[in-house]
């Protein structure tokens, strides 16, 4: 009996002091506006996407993702940009980085004449995420 609690103890606090690796994530939460869907995805796809394959062939970024989410009046959001860094070094050269990306990619790749405020609105991001040890 005793052994018992004390494992379910042990195993409780693991839960409640997990540890952190080192990746650092933000999170961008995008909402596409006026039915724009072709124009944001051509946006993501051509620009977005394009740096964040550049970052990591650098070493600038661990991983990156992009995830489609069903739109709600409580969740006005359809998409989640997320862009994983392997550590804080990484992660506190990301302008850096990223500028210097934008530079060797050249101009805005855009579907027509619309522009990024017309299709798309970042409604919040969430910076310096952190993640826990896996076991």
């Amino acid at each position: 009996m005793r052994i018992t609690l004390l494992f379910i103890i042990l195993s409780f606090s693991s839960i409640v002091y997990a540890q952190q690796d080192d990746r650092i994530t933000t999170i961008d939460f995008v909402q596409i506006l006026k039915d724009n869907k072709d124009e944001a995805v051509f946006y993501y796809q051509n620009n977005w996407k394009v740096l964040r394959d550049m970052a990591v062939n650098k070493g600038y970024i661990d991983s990156y993702q992009v995830l489609e989410t069903p739109f709600s009046e409580t969740e006005p959001f359809h998409l989640m940009l997320i862009t994983t860094y392997a550590n804080e070094a990484q992660y506190d050269l990301r302008e850096d980085h990223f500028g210097e990306l934008i530079k060797e990619r050249g101009d805005l790749k855009l579907l027509n004449e619309k522009k990024p405020g017309e299709f798309r609105k970042v409604l919040f991001g969430k910076d310096m995420v952190r993640h826990w040890k896996r076991n």
